[in-house]
């Protein structure tokens, strides 16, 4: 039997086990389930049994009758256990603000929230290519006087290859091992520096916390026409290739990070104004979150 059949058939049997668990933890019976999912008994017993392969929206019915969520019936370390559980209810619903102030809250408490004394001289860059992380990352680390990082470079020095070869060669999970490593070495060594980071770097939530953690965190926020034009002018030519559908991929990717770039200290459009206003509004604000005295 090959691995992958291995694993559904695992996946299944687990998943029909967590049904079994929540019907029971709700009081219901077989037969009392299948009517409030509107689903017959027989299908139920082959979920549960972990002989059915459902589709997802039989078990969205399922779900809505268990009165949970479908990431809970599917099962993720969130639902492992019942302190899991009802920190998954506390927090349901809050808003940003506050869902902020608990993540710093519970990393101040676990001893991974880094404190203002700790990551305040250490300022990381955050956003897509061609926002000018780079740029003026280099600007302001000369300016400040401190060591200027560029992450993707470390990341190669760890790997012995370049960025694509990396991801070609060893997948993308690889990289963000890499990624993750060359972060922690940066911390490790700069407790003063500017570091221009990949703009996936967000992706991964436990590298996301490490930089939050440690860096006074900036996001270099521009328009997707800039973003492109500005990689284009850097010599990669492959979104010009098919422009429209590179743009829409543009967007889509800027769209789903824009959340986890927001959760930065500073925010500062690059496109509202020309390089060296940018340069100055940067170099401003970070100067006055550092506590030091603006240069004339």
């Amino acid at each position: 039997m090959s691995s992958t059949i291995l694993h559904k058939n695992e996946f299944l049997k687990s998943l029909g086990e967590r049904v079994r668990e929540l019907r029971s933890r709700r009081g219901l019976t077989r037969k009392a389930l299948s009517i409030a999912a509107d689903v017959s008994e027989r299908h139920l017993a082959n979920l549960e049994y972990g002989t059915g392969n459902a589709s997802i929206l039989v078990l969205l019915q399922v779900s809505q009758a268990l009165q949970c969520t479908l990431a809970e019936l599917l099962g993720d370390i969130t639902t492992s256990n019942p302190d899991w559980l009802m920190l998954r209810e506390l927090l349901e619903h809050k808003d940003d603000a506050t869902l902020r102030r608990v993540r710093v809250a519970v990393g101040e408490l676990l001893g991974t929230g880094g404190g203002n004394a700790s990551r305040s001289t250490r300022v990381a860059l955050i956003g897509l290519r061609g926002a000018g992380k780079s740029t003026l990352g280099q600007l302001l680390a000369d300016d400040l006087g401190f060591p200027f990082v560029e992450l993707s470079r470390e990341i190669e020095k760890f790997a012995g290859c370049n960025i694509s070869e990396i991801q070609a060669l060893y997948g993308m999970s690889a990289y963000r091992r890499y990624e993750r490593r060359a972060l922690e070495e940066a911390i490790q060594i700069y407790p003063e520096a500017v570091i221009a980071t990949p703009g996936g770097l967000i992706s991964d939530p436990a590298t996301f916390n490490l930089l939050l953690a440690h860096c006074t965190t900036v996001w270099l926020q521009a328009d997707a026409e800039d973003h492109m034009q500005r990689v284009v002018a850097q010599g990669d030519m492959r979104p010009m290739a098919n422009s429209k559908e590179a743009m829409d991929d543009l967007q889509q990717i800027l769209k789903g990070r824009s959340a986890f770039y927001a959760k930065a200290d500073i925010t500062i459009n690059t496109s509202a104004q020309d390089r060296d206003a940018t340069f100055a509004l940067l170099n401003a604000q970070i100067r006055k979150m550092l506590g030091m005295t603006t240069e004339s």
